[in-house]
């Protein structure tokens, strides 16, 4: 799957995975030593998210169900917490993504099958879309 900032015009991820079961949430990024440029994990639903036990910092990105960003945090190092309540969903991509793409707190972002993927129709992206 791949993000786009429609406010922006810029790419956010190129190549998302999707955590959208329980284990899936739990285990988020954990036990990774990076997140390729042009990656990214989208959490959903979520509201917040911890990076205890990470081995790098990543960005989050955190938007409602309209795909508004409601909230950004940019180089979250491991062993923080952070919440937004008025979040559907998170993303966290790499460190540097929201200063690179000039990302910001009200923006819509298109969240879009990978050009090669398929589209499931009851993938989150349906029904968030």
């Amino acid at each position: 799957m791949q993000v786009l900032n429609s406010t922006r015009g810029t790419t956010l991820a190129t190549s998302l995975e999707v955590a959208d079961s329980g284990p899936k949430r739990n285990k988020g990024l954990l036990g990774r030593m990076s997140l390729e440029p042009g990656g990214g994990l989208w959490i959903v639903p979520c509201e917040s998210v911890h990076t205890f036990f990470m081995q790098f910092p990543i960005d989050l990105v955190y938007i409602d169900r309209n795909n508004r960003i409601r909230k950004v945090r940019e180089s979250v190092p491991p062993w923080r917490l952070s919440v937004c309540l008025s979040a559907h969903s998170i993303l966290e991509l790499p460190a540097g993504t929201i200063r690179r793409t000039q990302t910001q707190r009200g923006d819509t972002l298109q969240i879009l099958p990978s050009a090669h993927a398929p589209q499931d129709a009851d993938s989150p992206v349906s029904q968030a879309s």
